[in-house]
């Protein structure tokens, strides 16, 4: 069996609630931020109980944004974010797996009347053809994945999809499982670790370089938590794989730096993003205070000038001249490491 096949039966038949499953691979442990607790009280609790995902997926500024769920599943995150971006957003699910579907479409009507609008569909498809499905190009604001692109073969594919679809300026906001090495073949096809978000886990360089060919120069990672596997036997097949569940954001710029280059750029959050009003996080080492002058890369300075942030900012620094690396990136230059008066070999070696 496939993994398209496998992913439909274990999601559509084995499953059948979270309890169901072996790790917490696809089950959020992630501490859940005030605001979003009374969003999900909202979601009906046949939906929540067949939630499997594994990061919290809920990127901020979302107000009338358009919004593309890939695996949606039994709708929670659609559910979840169709309350964020309000009335005058809309949030289309997509999914492959014909019981989850049924679960997501058949309390449609019940979140209308909860929410007090309807801006949510769902679309049955396999998020490695997009192309094959009625999308039009460059029309998301944002695109969302949960715990999905570790379950689909050619994931290269699906970036170059989800860039394409995406608006100048738009995101990939996506959480997923990651190995801190490549996994066996016969791991991989393993049915169970397949269904478990962990037999398709990237290798997180692999993942980097893989993004970064399909046009996502600069992914930032938010967050990440090490992976629980319960099941003795399937621990014992993964050994000694260590994984990892984690959140990145990817942005469709043109043009962006594979370093983080130091143009003399900086931005200065002006507060208004609702939730954050204090701090802004773009990533894990870009926490940005309300009215500090936070010196940027070339790189972040784009994603927050050219994105949906743009109006909560302001931006320091014509980009006209140079510096170098930018400090505490982690690249050095790798020149003049030897020792004063050490001999060398010739320059053409």
């Amino acid at each position: 069996m496939n993994i398209r096949d496998n992913v439909k039966d274990y999601y559509g038949k084995v499953l059948q609630n979270s309890d169901d499953l072996k790790t917490d691979a696809c089950c959020t442990i992630a501490d859940l931020p005030g605001y979003l607790k009374p969003v999900l009280a909202n979601i009906h609790p046949e939906v929540s109980a067949r939630y499997y995902g594994c990061g919290l997926i809920a990127p901020l500024a979302l107000g009338g944004a358009r919004v593309l769920d890939l695996g949606s599943g039994s709708g929670q995150d659609a559910y979840a974010l169709s309350q964020l971006v309000g009335a005058d957003g809309e949030i289309i699910g997509i999914d492959m797996t014909t019981e989850q579907l049924s679960v997501a479409r058949q309390y449609q009507d019940w979140h209308a009347e909860k929410f007090g609008f309807a801006n949510v569909n769902f679309i049955e498809g396999d998020i490695e053809r997009l192309e094959a499905l009625d999308l039009e190009p460059a029309s998301f604001d944002v695109i969302i994945s949960n715990c999905v692109i570790n379950l689909v073969a050619d994931k290269e594919a699906v970036f170059r999809a989800i860039r394409a679809l995406l608006k100048p300026g738009g995101e990939f906001y996506f959480a997923d499982v990651y190995a801190d090495q490549r996994i066996a073949d016969d791991i991989r096809d393993d049915p169970v670790a397949q269904g478990e978000c962990l037999g398709g886990a990237l290798y997180w360089n692999d993942f980097l370089t893989m993004a970064k060919r399909a046009g996502f120069a600069d992914p930032r990672l938010v967050a990440d938590r090490p992976l629980s596997i319960h099941n003795s036997d399937l621990r014992a097949k993964l050994a000694p794989a260590q994984f990892y569940s984690a959140t990145y954001r990817l942005f469709q710029i043109d043009g962006l730096e594979p370093a983080c280059e130091d143009y003399g750029q900086a931005v200065i959050y002006k507060g208004g993003v609702a939730h954050s009003e204090s701090v802004f996080v773009l990533d894990n080492h870009h926490l940005m205070q309300k009215n500090r002058v936070f010196p940027v890369c070339g790189n972040t300075f784009r994603m927050l000038r050219e994105s949906r942030f743009s109006p909560y900012f302001e931006f320091i620094g014509d980009g006209k001249t140079h510096y170098g690396i930018f400090p505490g990136c982690g690249t050095a230059m790798p020149f003049g490491a030897a020792p004063s008066g050490a001999e060398t070999s010739g320059a053409c070696c």
